[in-house]
C-alpha cells in the first residue's frame, strides 16, 4: 500500500506537513511518500496564463504523484479561514487538467494550527469541497494548539487523548 501525504502549505517548517507525515506513519505496512508543495510551485493561475503555457508540467507531476497512491493523507493549512495560497494555486492548475484531482482515492483529511480551533474552518471547507474533485474522505481530524499538542523532537502528537482519537479514526476508517 502506498500513501502520498502532504501539508497544504509552502512553509519550510509547515506544521501541517509534520501532522500529515505523522498520520501517514500510523498506517501499517505502508510505503509513505511525503510531498513538499514547494516542489510544485507555479505562477499564480489565470486563464490568460493558461492560454500561454497550457497545462503546467508541475501540475501534471502532482497529479501523477496522486495517481500513484492507494491512500492520500492531506493536512490543510488555514490562512484567513481558507486554504493557503500555495495549495489553492496547485489545486487550481491541477483542476484545469482534470476535475478529478484526487482521483477517487481514499483520503484522510487533517488540519492543524497554533490556535485552539486547529484549522477547523479550512477543514470544514475541505470536507465540503474536495469530494466534488474526487476525494473519497474516509476520516477527518483537527489538531488544536499544535505547539502544545505535538512533540517536534519525537515528531508525534504528545496529547494522548488526541493521539488516540487520530489512531482510532485511522483504524476504523481505513
Amino acid at each position: 500500500m502506498k500513501i502520498i501525504a502532504f501539508g497544504g502549505s509552502n512553509s519550510q517548517h509547515s506544521i501541517n506537513k509534520k501532522l500529515a507525515a505523522y498520520a501517514a506513519s500510523l498506517f501499517e505496512n505502508a510505503e509513505v511518500e511525503v510531498l513538499d508543495l514547494n516542489d510544485f510551485a507555479m505562477p499564480l493561475f489565470s486563464v490568460d496564463l493558461e492560454k500561454q503555457v497550457g497545462q503546467h508540467e508541475l501540475a501534471k507531476a502532482f497529479l501523477a504523484k496522486l495517481q500513484s497512491a492507494d491512500i492520500l493523507v492531506v493536512s490543510l493549512a488555514e490562512n484567513n479561514n481558507n486554504y493557503s495560497t500555495a495549495f489553492k494555486n496547485l489545486f487550481d492548475w491541477s483542476s484545469r487538467i482534470t476535475k478529478e484531482v484526487f482521483q477517487q482515492k481514499p483520503m484522510l483529511l487533517l488540519a492543524t494550527s497554533p490556535g485552539s480551533r486547529g484549522g477547523a474552518s479550512v477543514l470544514e471547507i475541505g470536507r465540503n469541497a474536495l469530494p466534488r474533485y474526487g476525494a473519497q474522505i474516509k476520516g477527518s481530524f483537527s489538531l488544536p494548539a499544535f505547539n502544545a499538542n505535538f512533540d517536534l523532537e519525537e515528531n508525534k502528537i504528545s496529547n494522548t487523548e488526541l493521539d488516540k482519537e487520530l489512531k482510532d479514526i485511522i483504524k476504523s476508517s481505513f
